[in-house]
């Protein structure tokens, strides 16, 4: 089972977990020091398995340990995803510099 955890109002720096159909959880991940707030994705077919809430509990644990740790970096990261051995960070690329127009005059 893989779960990302996506800072909400950013678009997912790498792709989602492999799956048919992605469910976001209802309960997000919130920093405790401020109001950054991270959104669950999840593979539908696991999302509602009966015994989802057993198999989360550690995904979830390292994802909330990752998320206020990285409240000391200013949350540069707006990606997480962990299946349950590591958390995986991704930051979004930078954005390219817009090339001046030259003016022509003809």
């Amino acid at each position: 089972m893989i779960i990302a955890a996506i800072r909400s109002g950013t678009d997912p720096a790498a792709p989602l977990p492999p799956a048919t159909f992605h469910r976001w959880l209802e309960d997000p991940i919130y920093c405790p020091k401020c109001a950054a707030t991270y959104m669950l994705v999840v593979d539908y077919d696991h999302a509602i398995s009966r015994h989802f809430e057993n198999e989360s509990r550690r995904h979830l644990q390292m994802l909330r340990k990752a998320i206020t740790l990285s409240h000391s970096t200013d949350h540069r990261v707006s990606h997480f995803e962990t299946n349950g051995v590591a958390v995986t960070s991704h930051t979004p690329p930078k954005p390219l510099p817009i090339q001046p127009i030259p003016n022509r005059i003809m």
